[in-house]
């Protein structure tokens, strides 16, 4: 798999408060990873969007993460809201994660990453235009 990464998007993680930038630095390594195992997904590119760091393929929906300084004790996984990849991510794990409205994971910076349903849920949207009109989005 290609994978284009960003300077630009190394210069943001690096002017977040440490926390926050640990955090995001687990997040990217764990989309960049998933996309290596993801079926289909054969180019990604790290670019910034909104000001946020970005994940971009031509099978999938775009990947945004953050931090933001009103809610310093998390980070937030964002997707696309015109679709329903949230509203599937929430009745997949919606015990086990925690969203805001359908356009968002909430991530608690003192907490350790929910790896194994974060990866699941980055491969849906790595690969969202095949899966798109399946029950679940496949």
């Amino acid at each position: 798999m290609e994978f284009i990464s960003s300077d630009k998007v190394k210069n943001l993680l690096a002017g977040y408060p440490q926390e926050a930038a640990d955090k995001l630095s687990k997040l990217r390594q764990l989309i960049f990873d998933t996309a290596k195992e993801t079926e289909g997904v054969n180019k990604l590119v790290e670019t910034t969007k909104w000001g946020e760091p970005s994940y971009i393929t031509k099978t999938g929906s775009t990947i945004r993460m953050d931090w933001k300084s009103r809610s310093p004790d998390k980070c937030y996984l964002y997707f696309i809201c015109s679709t329903q990849l949230v509203s599937t991510f929430r009745m997949m794990f919606g015990n086990e994660l925690s969203f805001e409205g359908n356009r968002a994971i909430i991530l608690e910076i003192n907490e350790p990453l929910p790896v194994s349903q974060l990866r699941e849920c980055i491969s849906i949207a790595l690969k969202y235009h095949k899966v798109k009109g399946l029950p679940l989005l496949g």
